[in-house]
């Protein structure tokens, strides 16, 4: 019996095919594996909750409770009165004040992190001594955290970072300004530059620290 040279053409032809569909497929599930990975990986748990907390990532929400955990990747946000307090990994407290909206782009214990500040106010605390590197970007400009204890978000009309203990630098419109404990700075409008630091007053503060506690 003789063989068809095109019937063995066509079978290693087909063989082919699903060889690169069934590569495609383990690529593409791979590839997921990641994805879920990564919007998984812990970063710390809810410590406090006033009102309404939710968590967001890959357009699923859930809603937050005290223990509740909380991952990388997460848009973390509040409702209108309400007051949410993270704790990332050991001894990091991030707290949000109302209609606040922070993204968690990276976070590792002892080893720093990123964060999104999209909307709202927060509160930034850590320990003394604690070197690892925190930046956080907002619409306003980027805050990277040289101290331990600070605020920023909305406050008397501006968006304002003020300093509590240690010291952070604000950059926006390519000027940058180092703020030292007791100090604040204002940023009008996105695209503004941030304004010399100086002293706030006691009601300012006040008012600040109301909004997020």
């Amino acid at each position: 019996m003789k063989l068809d040279p095109r019937s063995s053409a066509d079978r290693t032809s087909v063989h082919r095919r699903a060889f690169v569909w069934a590569s495609g497929i383990a690529l593409v599930m791979a590839a997921l594996r990641r994805a879920d990975a990564q919007t998984t990986e812990p970063a710390g748990t809810i410590e406090e909750i006033k009102g309404e907390g939710f968590a967001e990532a890959r357009s699923a929400r859930r809603t937050l409770e005290r223990n509740s955990p909380v991952f990388v990747a997460d848009l973390i946000g509040t409702g209108a009165a309400s007051r949410l307090l993270i704790h990332l990994g050991e001894q990091t407290r991030v707290r949000l004040g109302e209609q606040a909206r922070i993204i968690i782009d990276r976070y590792l214990i002892d080893a720093g992190g990123e964060f999104r500040l999209e909307a709202g106010a927060m509160h930034f605390d850590r320990p003394s001594g604690k070197p690892s590197p925190i930046r956080i970007r907002s619409p306003y400009g980027l805050i990277a955290v040289r101290g331990t204890r600070f605020f920023a978000g909305p406050s008397a009309g501006v968006f304002g970072v003020f300093v509590e203990r240690g010291s952070v630098s604000v950059t926006a419109a390519e000027r940058e300004v180092v703020l030292l404990m007791g100090q604040g700075t204002d940023i009008p409008q996105p695209g503004d530059k941030p304004m010399t630091a100086r002293r706030w007053r006691d009601m300012r503060i006040r008012e600040a620290m109301e909004s997020v506690f």
